[in-house]
C-alpha cells in the first residue's frame, strides 16, 4: 500500500525510495494552523512525512475560512488543533501527528523545537519570527518562513547549513507603528496557499537534498502581476553567536498573558452591569457596533500608552479588539507598567463573540 501510495514521486529519478525514506523518518514543527500552515501541512501530511508537530491555539473563525480552506463552516468556533489534525489523520494514518494547543513563548520555544529537525514558521507575526529564528540559531536548525499580505507574499530559507538568518536580513523588530493592521489590510484568499505550498517544497528538497535550497535568498511574489523576484543576501556573523533567548519579544502571540474565553467574557459581560473593558481598536471600528459601545470605553491601541486610566485597580479590565490580536498587545503592553491592575485579553476578539451571540 505504501509504495503505491508514493509511486508518482519515487518514480521520479531525482527522488527515487531512497528520499520517501528520508521524509518517513524526518520530523517537521510547523507553527500555525492558519493560511500558510495549513496548505504546507496538508501536501507534507500528503507526500509523507513521518513525524508532524503542530503548534496552534486559536479556535475556528469566520474569518479564517476565506483562505484557511481546510476549515468548514460547520467547524465555527471549534479548536484549529485538533479539527485540522482529525482532518489529517483521515487523509494519511501513517503519519504520527504531536499536538501543542498553546501558543510558542520564550519558555517553551526551546524546548518544543529541539523535538524536531526542522520548523516550517506559519506564524503570523513579528515577535513569533524572531522568537523562532533565535530558538533556531540556539538550537542548529533550519527553518523555512513564509509571509503574506494584500496580494503579495515571500519565502525564504533561514539557517540552514551555516547560512544567513532571519535577523541577517531583518536585523530589528519593526515598531508597533511600522506593522501593518491586518484587519485593515487584509489578504487575498488564495496568496497563503500559494506561499504554503511553497514553504512545504522547500521542507522537502531540505529533508531529500534535492534541488537547490532558498537560503540566502528571498522570493517575493507579486499575485497581481504573477511574478517571482528574488534578492540575495549575506549572512552576518555576529547572528550565529546567540547563547540564549531574549528577555522579551514583544508585544504579541509570543508573549504570556492573561486570557478570557469568548463564552466566558460573554456570561459577564451579561451578568455585571460595571464591567471594565477596553476596546483597543479605532473609532471608525468601534462606533459600527453599538452593542459593545453600551459597556466598553474605547481607547484605540496607539493611544493606549498615553491616557490615565480612570478604572478600579481592584476589578478586572477586560481588553478586547476585532480578533484579539490588538488587545493582546494592550494587554501585555499595560500589565509591564499597571502592576497593580488585572488585564485580560478577550480571545478571539468580537469576531468569535458573534459566534456565540448567535
Amino acid at each position: 500500500m505504501e509504495f503505491n501510495r508514493y509511486q508518482r514521486q519515487t518514480n521520479l529519478k531525482e527522488f527515487g525510495p531512497e528520499a520517501q525514506q528520508k521524509l518517513k523518518d524526518a520530523r517537521v514543527l510547523v507553527i500555525g494552523a492558519g493560511g500558510l500552515g495549513t496548505p504546507a501541512l496538508s501536501y507534507l501530511n500528503a507526500m509523507g512525512v513521518g513525524t508532524l508537530g503542530i503548534i496552534e491555539q486559536d479556535n475556528i473563525e469566520l474569518t479564517n475560512l476565506q483562505r484557511q480552506v481546510l476549515y468548514k463552516e460547520v467547524d465555527l468556533g471549534k479548536s484549529k488543533l485538533k479539527t485540522l489534525v482529525a482532518h489529517l489523520k483521515s487523509q494519511n494514518s501513517a503519519t504520527n501527528f504531536i499536538a501543542f494547543e498553546k501558543f510558542l513563548n520564550r519558555e517553551n520555544a526551546l524546548e518544543i523545537i529541539s523535538q524536531f529537525d526542522l520548523v516550517l514558521d506559519g506564524s503570523d507575526n513579528f515577535p513569533t519570527r524572531y522568537l523562532v529564528n533565535d530558538a533556531c540559531v540556539i538550537l542548529n536548525k533550519p527553518f523555512v518562513s513564509g509571509a503574506i499580505q494584500g496580494f503579495e507574499g515571500q519565502l525564504s530559507v533561514y539557517n540552514y547549513k551555516g547560512g544567513p538568518t532571519y535577523r541577517c536580513l531583518f536585523p530589528n523588530m519593526p515598531s508597533q507603528n511600522e506593522i501593518p493592521n491586518c484587519n485593515e489590510n487584509g489578504v487575498l484568499g488564495v496568496i497563503p496557499g500559494i506561499i504554503g505550498s511553497l514553504q512545504a517544497l522547500e521542507v522537502v528538497k531540505i529533508i531529500t537534498h534535492i534541488g537547490e535550497i532558498m537560503a540566502g535568498k528571498l522570493l517575493l511574489f507579486n499575485g497581481l502581476a504573477h511574478n517571482y523576484q528574488t534578492i540575495k543576501f549575506n549572512a552576518n556573523p555576529k547572528n550565529f553567536q546567540l547563547l540564549s533567548l531574549k528577555e522579551s519579544y514583544g508585544n504579541e502571540s509570543c508573549e504570556a498573558i492573561a486570557t478570557i474565553g469568548s463564552e466566558a467574557f460573554l456570561k459577564i459581560w451579561e451578568s455585571n452591569n460595571n464591567l471594565q473593558v477596553i476596546d483597543v481598536r479605532t473609532e471608525e471600528e468601534f462606533k459600527k457596533d453599538s452593542w459593545i459601545q453600551s459597556k466598553a470605553v474605547n481607547i484605540p491601541l496607539d493611544q493606549l500608552m498615553e491616557v490615565h486610566l480612570e478604572m478600579n485597580s481592584n476589578e478586572p479590565i477586560y481588553l478586547i479588539c476585532q480578533s484579539g490580536s490588538r488587545s493582546r498587545t494592550g494587554v501585555s503592553r499595560l500589565q509591564g507598567i499597571l502592576k497593580d491592575y488585572s488585564f485580560y485579553n478577550v480571545e478571539g476578539g468580537l469576531n468569535k463573540l458573534m459566534i456565540h451571540q448567535k
